[in-house]
């Protein structure tokens, strides 16, 4: 297994990937540019960011769509919080997480630091990391009792990616996934559902221990066991790697809010949109979930991470305004007299059905009841995005483009989304040009 693992994370080459895998591969990359985009003006990302040049600086690296240079390991820390800072990122249902907010930004750290160019090998690259990932975050929640943040597992393919670029020998890769899994964030998860604050997903945090364990691994810095990886209980794991891709299995989210309020939010929704009633006739919405997803109960939000991490205050916005974008979880409409109506008289409701179906599956049913007494029901309701019922590429391609445009403006956007159609033939410049510029130059 050792074997199979080297040669897979050392030497895919961009030939050896599938065509729809590649696809999959462009697709990922320019929904997390996009979710970055419209994470850049959150106050998450302006603090990191700072924190990355005043204890970073100074390096080959340019901050997303900001300019200052910092070291490969700063870049991965604050490129990666300022995806997480708009939860809009894909993910993985078994790992009940997101691989590409840390794969990505400790590959384009390390891939800048080593003066790489090649934009068919990137591609290569990054589905090597959303490979690992996946299945180290599945191997974690396999082997043990707490729920921890994609940065634990992440940490993995940071690692693994900076392994590939710096062009180590497979015994130097294992000294770099066994840094990377030691030193991960293994934050717990429950406690920020919980308590939402800036530390969200321990994503950055992830990258920039994954990307320092690789150039650690490189000097001679030695790791124990990466288990997650060499356990004999997780070998089925990582015994189909080149022939079973996971990133095939990605979902990509339509709202920018925790994943297990996405399918209550599909559900109020389609009762809206189905008697076609207004928010006035609403004496109260009672939403059937999951355990997780009942646990998402801030009511009353005063920060965008409280609002991304809530289940009745999103579920109530969408009611309320018949659409769910930044706009509902930002600014003045965090004070919407309507929308705090609902989202305090929101009747939350565990379901055991829908927690027998977790994490591979998320379910919920709304109940509407009206002013008048009727109550409108909804049937068991999965969000749109995942494999089995995945938006639409024009769907994919109008979110990141819209994300891009309002912070960048058009002409910016465009020129980032042909840079990654461009990539399998070109170089990485254009693409790394076009993000790293300030936004100010757009």
């Amino acid at each position: 297994m050792a074997n199979l693992f080297s040669d897979f994370v050392l030497d895919l080459g961009y030939g050896d990937v599938p065509d729809q895998v590649r696809s999959m591969a462009g697709t990922c990359l320019a929904d997390l540019i996009g979710v970055a985009a419209a994470g850049h003006d959150t106050d998450l990302s302006r603090i990191i960011r700072a924190h990355a040049v005043r204890q970073f600086g100074g390096g080959p690296v340019a901050l997303w769509f900001d300019g200052r240079g910092v070291s490969a390991a700063g870049a991965a820390l604050a490129n990666g919080m300022t995806i997480d800072a708009f939860d809009a990122h894909d993910g993985h249902p078994l790992t009940k997480g997101h691989a590409g907010c840390g794969a990505l930004p400790a590959l384009m750290a390390v891939w800048t630091d080593a003066g790489h160019e090649d934009g068919a090998e990137f591609l290569a690259a990054l589905v090597v990391g959303y490979e690992v990932a996946i299945r180290a975050g599945m191997a974690l929640h396999r082997s043990v009792p707490d729920y921890h943040t994609s940065g634990a597992w992440v940490a993995l393919a940071a690692a693994g990616i900076g392994a590939r670029v710096l062009g180590l020998a497979p015994a130097q890769l294992a000294h770099a996934i066994g840094i990377a899994e030691y030193h991960g964030p293994r934050s717990q998860m429950m406690r920020c559902i919980d308590h939402p604050t800036m530390v969200k997903d321990g994503s950055g945090w992830g990258a920039m221990a994954g990307v320092s364990a690789a150039f650690l691994a490189a000097d001679g810095f030695t790791g124990a066991p990466a288990i997650t990886v060499t356990a004999d209980d997780q070998a089925d794991l990582w015994t189909d790697l080149g022939s079973r891709w996971r990133i095939m299995e990605q979902y990509f989210k339509p709202y920018p809010v925790c994943r297990w309020a996405q399918p209550a939010t599909e559900a109020v929704l389609g009762l809206i949109q189905t008697h076609g009633i207004g928010t006035k006739d609403i004496a109260q919405i009672r939403i059937h979930s999951f355990h997780e997803a009942i646990r998402l109960a801030t009511r009353s939000p005063a920060t965008t991470e409280e609002a991304q991490y809530s289940l009745p205050f999103p579920v109530a916005a969408a009611a309320v305004h018949r659409t769910l974008g930044a706009a509902q979880i930002t600014g003045d409409l965090l004070h919407d007299p309507e929308v705090l109506r609902l989202s305090k008289g929101m009747a939350l409701i565990e379901d055991t059905g829908c927690n027998a179906l977790f994490p591979a599956e998320r379910w919920a049913r709304a109940e509407i009841v009206l002013a008048g007494g009727r109550t409108l029901s909804s049937p068991l309701t999965q969000a749109r995005g995942d494999a089995d019922t995945p938006l639409s590429t024009a769907e994919l391609r109008g979110k990141a483009t819209s994300l891009l445009s309002a912070l960048a403006g058009v002409g910016r956007a465009s020129a980032v989304l042909e840079a990654i159609d461009a990539l399998p033939d070109g170089g990485t410049a254009p693409l790394f040009d076009a993000i790293s510029a300030p936004v100010s130059a757009s």
